[in-house]
């Protein structure tokens, strides 16, 4: 696919002479004869990379244009200049700039820093997808049915480009499936956008979704891309959709139907190309007949609907499941335990009300609590209780209780994620309801949530 590069100059016979050159090059010219053009430009329309000239003849010079640009845009831009000087070369460098090349241009010169400046930015979007991508297995463990089914689905919907609407329980992976899909999708070169629709405060998802302009609001002290945006030609996954409120549902419904917004107090239509993934625990049929929730969104989004199966559908996934959370613990650098064939069994007859969010929250903290090297029945039953809850530590009796640990750290650790845990459970993972119980901010809450690796 042919790159955009952007040519910001007042000169005519510049912009002709790269043109010329890039043409010659394979890709594809876009110029702009002021900084304030080019601005316009990048709002609405793809670009690779932007050569940029220092000298503008108008009310903006390069270096404005070039911090201006650094404030909104990943993008690598090479200024040149006939006049220039080490000093404001070095000051361009500072400001963000790629490279600078100098007037006259040399046919060679250009290209290099052209190729260089691509392939930096190729190199930069990896770096970021295997960022996002560490820590996070996309495999779905399991050879029960209902899995081998739900693996089948999604080998056959991820190679398209159908939007897909995942179903199911709290804490059976529904963000699980989402990022496999994207793994086996034609997009996996590109960073799948996540937004928790559950998370973000009401009046801040415009501004997360769409973006905003400097100054449109109180704090926005400069612009900012949507998630929107920066998942055009990708994937954006909409987790727990259900959670929208209905003036917010009817925006993004017009916005998956054209494939076009506004910024958050801007006046330019923005176009994007985006792949849709949503995902909700609710009941999104009976959302509908309450009021809660558009009937037309979700005719939009449920092109191709995946439902996950709850654990208590795949009890015998367990041992399989038990050994892949006990690795990921050992990579984390807690010591290996061995879990019993009858401790196993024992755990195959539990309900796991709180599915496989439930089953990895038990293994690591038995795997922190119990002292022996091999996790016995005896063992599960001290921490497991029949309601289908975790006790906590003062219910299971000769169990390692927090302060038992040695560790201030990881006994402080060990008690906030068993106690928000269990209020979680209480308030069937609404965060809403949680944060009051506990008196905590909602995005406070959730932002220790996510430090402690809980999910509701």
């Amino acid at each position: 696919m042919s790159k955009h590069i952007l040519i910001i100059d007042d000169e005519i016979s510049i912009r002709e002479t790269l043109s010329g050159i890039l043409e010659d090059e394979g890709f594809i010219p876009v110029c702009a004869a002021s900084a304030e053009e080019g601005l316009k430009i990048l709002e609405v329309q793809n670009i690779d990379l932007i050569l940029l000239d220092i000298w503008l003849g108008d009310n903006m010079d390069g270096l404005t244009a070039l911090e201006k640009i650094k404030e909104v845009y990943s993008l690598p831009v090479i200024m040149i200049s006939g006049h220039g000087t080490i000093e404001t070369a070095v000051q361009a460098t500072r400001k963000g700039a790629f490279d600078f090349v100098e007037k006259p241009l040399s046919y060679d010169k250009i290209i290099l820093a052209i190729s260089n400046g691509l392939r930096f930015a190729q190199l930069e979007k990896e770096n970021k997808i295997l960022r996002a991508k560490t820590g996070k297995s996309t495999k779905i463990t399991g050879k029960s049915k209902v899995i081998k089914d739900l693996r089948a689905q999604i080998e056959r919907v991820a190679p398209t480009d159908a939007w897909v609407l995942i179903r199911g329980d709290h804490g059976t992976g529904k963000e699980l499936v989402a990022q496999s899909i994207h793994r086996h999708s034609q997009m996996s070169d590109r960073p799948m956008i996540e937004v928790n629709c559950a998370a973000i405060p009401e009046e801040l998802i415009e501004s997360e979704l769409f973006g905003h302009e400097k100054g449109s609001f109180t704090g926005a002290h400069s612009s900012k891309r949507g998630k929107f945006d920066q998942a055009d030609g990708g994937i954006l996954f909409l987790d727990e959709i259900g959670d929208m409120s209905l003036k917010t549902q009817a925006k993004i419904l017009r916005i998956l139907q054209e494939q076009t917004f506004e910024r958050v107090g801007g006046h330019k239509t923005i176009s994007v190309n985006v792949r849709v993934l949503a995902a909700t625990n609710k009941n999104l049929e009976k959302e509908i007949e309450e009021g809660n929730f558009r009937a037309d969104l979700f005719w939009r989004l449920n092109v191709v609907p995946i439902t996950v199966p709850s654990l208590c559908e795949r009890l015998e996934d367990i041992p399989p499941l038990v050994e892949d959370l006990m690795q990921n613990l050992v990579s984390r650098g807690l010591a290996s335990k061995k879990f019993s064939e009858k401790s196993l069994q024992v755990m195959c007859k539990h309900s796991w009300p709180g599915n496989v969010r439930e089953l990895r929250n038990f293994v690591e903290r038995i795997a922190i609590m119990c002292p022996s090297d091999t996790i016995t029945e005896k063992d599960i039953s001290l921490f497991l209780s029949p309601s289908g809850h975790l006790p906590s530590a003062s219910q299971a009796a000769g169990a390692v209780r927090p302060y038992e640990i040695s560790n201030f750290k990881q006994a402080k650790k060990s008690f906030e994620k068993e106690y928000l845990q269990l209020k979680l459970n209480e308030n069937n993972g609404n965060i809403s309801q949680t944060a009051e119980q506990v008196g905590m901010e909602r995005s406070h809450l959730h932002k220790k949530l996510k430090s402690l690796e809980i999910t509701s």
